[in-house]
């Protein structure tokens, strides 16, 4: 990795995303020194990250696994079509991904599986030495959080969770306004995963989303997995897309840490609701005892004294919002109803609608490469968070959002399930830095590279 170390640090574009425009990519990537990427899970969360990774000049996309063989033969597909050399194919088993981590030939793996096996396959690939990058959320449990940071310690590999939101377009404006102390003194901030979910937890068992009331093994992609965690488990299942961005801003495991929560949950009636009026009251899974509740709030403390509202709100017919609130001692932004208010800039006591504060705080990787990656899914994050990931594997450094990150964020969901269980008892923060928090850097968000 010596070479792709030094030939990151010493050119000045590496990174730039230019290979979605003809001619930029040999212009700006030395074809010469590419990444080897292998994917674990190569269904439709797997297969957008291929087909970003396929755009690029500077990898080589040597394995692919998967136990699912229509997802494989797509993926090859794919890669035929855009004129890579044939992968090595994996998996005849659920372990058989082991064996593609001993190939020499693999020097980073993106994993995009179901939950379940996110952990232990990130502490496999980081013992075996390559770089990983891992969807979200990272871990199910403490015991796996605590895995992650380990292991990365104890191989010294690195690896990064794949929090695409951390690069939405406003969300790196405010990031912005934030370093640039627009809203002064930071206090309070709100935000979670707010997403009717209930069309990609059941269907029909032939097409993905939208139709059926099956799950589990009637079920096909998502259903197949993702609801046997509403089955079971009452917490917020999936907190990282609102707190990732929030973290950053609050340098969280950099001159900050969260403390402690305390969550509670709704009822459960939401998913029932929708197989009944899809599936009708005589359907087998109407009579399934769905765990989650409808709505699950958690609060959080943090060390220099923020609190974070963390809202899961997937059972019930809404709209899509993250419900980002972000407020200092001089003012605030809410992402419902796009507004702003700063104090001595906006009228006293009304909203300015936030758009033109956006526009003249984008930030410069937005500024700078975002007609490129429009088109790379999720309004163009998903090609910020991939080119985050290469960058940083072909330097072999440490990614913007690491394994402390990762266990940190990830840790919410076990941390507000005790804390549901036990009548909103407060849960205390494992500190997973060991003290380091107190004096460690925070990322480097504001530059153009990565």
């Amino acid at each position: 990795m010596n070479t792709r170390r030094d030939f990151v640090k010493n050119t000045t574009l590496a990174g730039a995303g230019l290979f979605a425009v003809p001619g930029f990519a040999t212009q700006y990537f030395n074809e010469n020194d590419k990444l080897n990427v292998a994917l674990i899970g190569v269904g439709l969360r797997g297969t957008n990250h291929l087909m970003n990774l396929l755009l690029r000049k500077d990898i080589n996309v040597t394995a692919i696994c998967d136990i699912d063989p229509e997802r494989i033969k797509i993926a090859q597909d794919h890669i035929e079509k855009a004129g890579f050399k044939a992968p090595k194919v994996f998996g005849s088993s659920e372990y058989d991904y082991r064996n593609l981590l001993e190939l020499k030939e693999v020097d980073a793996v993106i994993i995009a599986t179901p939950w379940l096996w996110h952990t232990r396959m990130t502490v496999d690939a980081m013992k075996a030495g390559k770089y990983a990058g891992v969807e979200v959320s990272a871990a199910n449990t403490l015991e796996e959080c605590w895995d992650l940071v380990n292991t990365h310690e104890a191989t010294g590999t690195h690896m990064m969770i794949l929090e695409n939101v951390n690069y939405r377009r406003d969300i790196l404006a405010v990031l912005n306004m934030v370093k640039q102390n627009l809203f002064g003194e930071l206090v309070h901030f709100r935000c979670g995963y707010q997403h009717d979910l209930r069309h990609v937890k059941f269907n029909d068992g032939k097409t993905a989303y939208g139709t059926g009331a099956e799950f589990g093994e009637k079920g096909i992609s998502e259903a197949k997995w993702r609801t046997a965690h509403s089955v079971k488990r009452n917490a917020d299942l999936y907190p990282t897309h609102g707190l990732g961005p929030i973290a950053v801003m609050a340098d969280v495991n950099r001159g900050n840490r969260m403390v402690s929560l305390t969550s509670h949950a709704t009822k459960a009636i939401g998913l029932h609701n929708y197989v009944v009026a899809v599936g009708g009251e005589e359907h087998p899974n109407a009579k399934v005892n769905f765990k989650l509740g409808d709505v699950v709030t958690t609060t959080i403390d943090t060390a220099n004294g923020e609190t974070i509202i963390i809202t899961h709100d997937c059972n019930l017919p809404r709209p899509y919002s993250l419900g980002f609130r972000v407020q200092g001692a001089n003012g605030l932004w809410e992402v419902d109803g796009n507004r702003i208010y700063i104090e001595g800039r906006s009228k006293s006591h009304e909203w300015d609608e936030a758009t033109s504060w956006l526009e003249q705080y984008d930030h410069p990787l937005w500024e700078k490469y975002g007609e490129y990656a429009l088109g790379a899914g999720h309004g163009g994050m998903d090609f910020f968070v991939l080119n985050s990931f290469v960058e940083s594997a072909k330097a072999n450094i440490a990614p913007p959002m690491d394994a402390y990150d990762a266990a940190a964020w990830s840790a919410v969901t076990p941390l507000s399930e005790a804390s549901i269980a036990n009548n909103g008892e407060p849960q205390d923060f494992p500190d997973f830095t060991r003290g380091q928090w107190i004096k460690r850097t925070p990322y480097q968000w504001m530059k153009e590279n990565y």
